[in-house]
């Protein structure tokens, strides 16, 4: 990684990669609930697809991250673009539930490897100065591609069935594949040769990242039980319809997009740990303040808000990763951060269908946000504002917060 000179095709490239990725994941996956729901298999079904969808990726994470780091991202990107775009194609022409469930399995495999292989390579395309504005680049496509697939799924499976949407995923991941071939920056083994020794990585080593990794999987516990709480809030609780329930799902995703738009241009200097915690504690606060309303549309402005902040934390994790984790660790450093936020995301899954049953719903949106505050202002006391210290030799620039022990 030379942090000297940007490439910024390259940056567009990946970010194009990652939008396509995304798209396909959740074109498939959407497409595919809805398969298993029309056909009439009941929630265990589709909880499996959503497990299926998700486990991989947190369990093998400490597998794919020596991966990225020592295989040739190019030949990554190649390959498992490929191997994905097999995969959806016989999800295609796949009806037996437990068959759909393995193969999604095997299709998140691949995204286990394509996130920290994507996640990795941008730092090495760009300036350090440059860092923020190309992670705003890349979350954003990411997020157009997470805006565009859901409703694009629901259409095409009213108007031509699923088959058509899952050729279409598969369609993008051999997209993916191509785009592997364009990007000019690469890491790994180029050679063939014997690879070097790997540069030793463990994620508790880094205080500020150990700090910021749990703060983060302990508010998207909470806000991805929510994503099972706030149908039953929105469409019973505040008895809304489903085109307002659309709008309200979507309005999220824009808050993202939104920030990632305006905030990838900001100066590096304001992204710290600190920085972190007070964007989850907006995000929950946010949450926590939609719990009181008593129409659906103040949710809106709300959840916007919300993602905004969202938004401006993917920037901020990104880049503190990449700034405090020598280039050669980068594949394993987000491919383990990713994994424990994945895992958390999980967790909060499948706590949220019991409580779900037991509770009603605007209690259960309160306590979520409620515990996301309580969790982000939990590690305040952790950080500490004495001078950093000086970063060790050869581990490139650093992006440095100070953490009490």
């Amino acid at each position: 990684m030379s942090f000297t000179t940007s490439r910024w095709p390259d940056v567009h490239l990946a970010a194009a990669g990652r939008g396509i990725s995304v798209c396909g994941d959740l074109l498939a996956a959407t497409t595919l609930a809805l398969v298993l729901q029309e056909s009439g298999h009941g929630g265990l079904a589709v909880s499996g697809l959503l497990v299926a969808a998700s486990l991989p990726i947190a369990v093998l994470a400490p597998l794919t991250g020596r991966l990225v780091d020592r295989a040739d991202s190019r030949t990554l990107m190649v390959v498992v673009g490929l191997a994905q775009t097999a995969l959806c194609a016989a999800l295609a022409f796949t009806a037996h539930p437990a068959l759909i469930i393995a193969l999604v399995a095997l299709l998140a495999c691949g995204v286990a490897v394509v996130q920290p292989t994507i996640a990795a390579l941008v730092p090495g395309m760009v300036s350090e100065a440059d860092l923020p504005r190309a992670s705003g680049i890349v979350q954003t496509a990411s997020q157009v591609g997470m805006l565009a697939a859901p409703a694009l799924a629901g259409i095409l499976v009213g108007q031509a069935g699923p088959r058509v949407p899952l050729l279409l995923a598969a369609a993008a991941y051999l997209g993916l594949s191509g785009i592997g071939l364009l990007i000019r920056t690469r890491r790994g083994n180029l050679t063939g040769a014997d690879p070097l020794p790997a540069v030793p990585f463990r994620l508790r080593d880094d205080r500020v990242l150990t700090v910021m990794t749990v703060a983060v999987a302990a508010v998207v516990a909470g806000v991805s039980a929510i994503n099972v709480f706030e149908v039953f809030f929105i469409r019973d609780t505040l008895g809304a319809s489903t085109t307002v329930y659309g709008f309200v799902m979507a309005s999220w995703t824009v808050g993202m997009l939104t920030a990632s738009l305006t905030l990838g241009r900001s100066a590096r200097r304001w992204i710290t740990l600190r920085t972190v915690l007070v964007l989850l504690t907006a995000t929950c606060l946010m949450v926590l303040a939609g719990a009181t309303v008593r129409s659906a549309g103040w949710l809106i402005p709300l959840w916007i808000l919300g993602g905004a902040a969202n938004g401006a934390l993917n920037i901020c994790t990104t880049v503190l990763i990449a700034g405090r984790v020598r280039p050669a660790a980068h594949g394993r450093a987000f491919a383990a951060t990713t994994a424990i936020v994945q895992g958390a995301g999980l967790t909060g899954l499948l706590v949220a269908g019991p409580l779900a049953e037991g509770f009603e719903p605007r209690a259960l949106v309160a306590g979520a946000g409620a515990a996301g505050v309580l969790a982000a202002l939990a590690c305040l006391p952790l950080v500490r504002s004495e001078p950093p210290a000086a970063p060790p030799t050869g581990s490139g620039p650093e992006i440095r917060d100070n953490v009490a022990a």
